[in-house]
């Protein structure tokens, strides 16, 4: 029996109090506004973040527990795997009817590979993201994407960015899914005009083919909503599954906008497995 269509597919990409950029998350609030919204399943890919990035004209969100360097570079810490897990396993004591998945979100693994075969050997996780969210900069440096459009043309920074994922998909057999192939949209510049995928499209689908070969997920993130174009992308390149991240920061955020998520990659030519723990497959 296949799930109903009314129920939101599982969230495979949440943060809670063990990303140092989520002070609001909760992981024991999230699992029951998982329960009260009728979600069968939730991923706490919490952030290793191995890459120390100059701040530049950016700034960190409020509350993140990050050290920054009087040079201005911000130095992640260290992921607590030990009490994240600890914290998982109540959160399943307490929730048992709730489906709660191990995960990691990996920043750059392809140029961290010693941290990250670290992080992953310690626990042992269900749900492995793969994600770039640092550029290489002049002088050495490194720039979050955001800030990248400080100093690049919008172009430039999404053109840099996708060939960054492409690299990490070819050099780096870490993760499972590749999240958020949309990053840069996030913080498009106004002043750049309507962003349109398709003036990308040559560098999209680079990705997209190196992923497909790979047998790997592509990530439909709903921070901001991913264009159905990249998913037919997916599809004609061969994808096989597709997951759901929410990548939410606080418990409010879980399963945003899930329904026209849902609708939209249906329409592209993905569906739901048997389980509702199951990834989404080309129909």
């Amino acid at each position: 029996m296949l799930p109903s269509p009314d129920k939101p597919p599982p969230d495979g990409h949440v943060h809670s109090e063990w990303s140092w950029d989520a002070p609001g998350g909760s992981m024991q609030r999230t699992c029951a506004w998982a329960v009260d919204i009728g979600l069968a399943c939730v991923a706490f890919t919490e952030h290793a973040d191995f890459t120390s990035w100059t701040l530049g004209a950016g700034r960190l969100p409020p509350g993140a527990r990050a050290e920054v360097t009087p040079e201005g570079v911000v130095v992640p810490p260290v992921f607590d795997v030990d009490g994240y897990l600890e914290c998982l396993q109540r959160c399943r004591d307490l929730y048992p009817g709730l489906r709660i998945l191990s995960g990691v979100e990996l920043s750059e693994p392809h140029w961290h590979t010693r941290r990250t075969a670290q992080v992953l050997e310690l626990g042992g996780f269900d749900r492995v993201l793969g994600s770039v969210h640092s550029l290489p900069a002049d002088g050495g440096r490194y720039l979050e994407v955001g800030t990248s459009y400080h100093e690049r043309t919008a172009d430039q920074v999404v053109r840099g960015y996708l060939a960054e994922v492409t690299r990490m998909v070819t050099a780096s057999d870490a993760f499972a899914v590749l999240a958020h192939i949309d990053y840069p949209v996030r913080y498009w510049p106004g002043e750049a005009g309507r962003h349109d995928p398709r003036t990308f499209e040559a560098e999209y689908r680079e990705v997209l083919r190196a992923l497909a070969g790979t047998s790997r997920a592509l990530e439909v993130n709903t921070r901001v909503p991913l264009h159905p174009l990249i998913v037919r992308w997916w599809h004609q390149a061969g994808g096989d599954a597709v997951t759901f991240g929410s990548d939410a920061h606080h418990p409010a955020a879980l399963a945003h906008d899930f329904s026209a998520a849902a609708a939209m990659v249906r329409a592209n030519g993905f569906r739901p497995g048997r389980d509702p723990f199951d990834l989404w497959m080309r129909a």
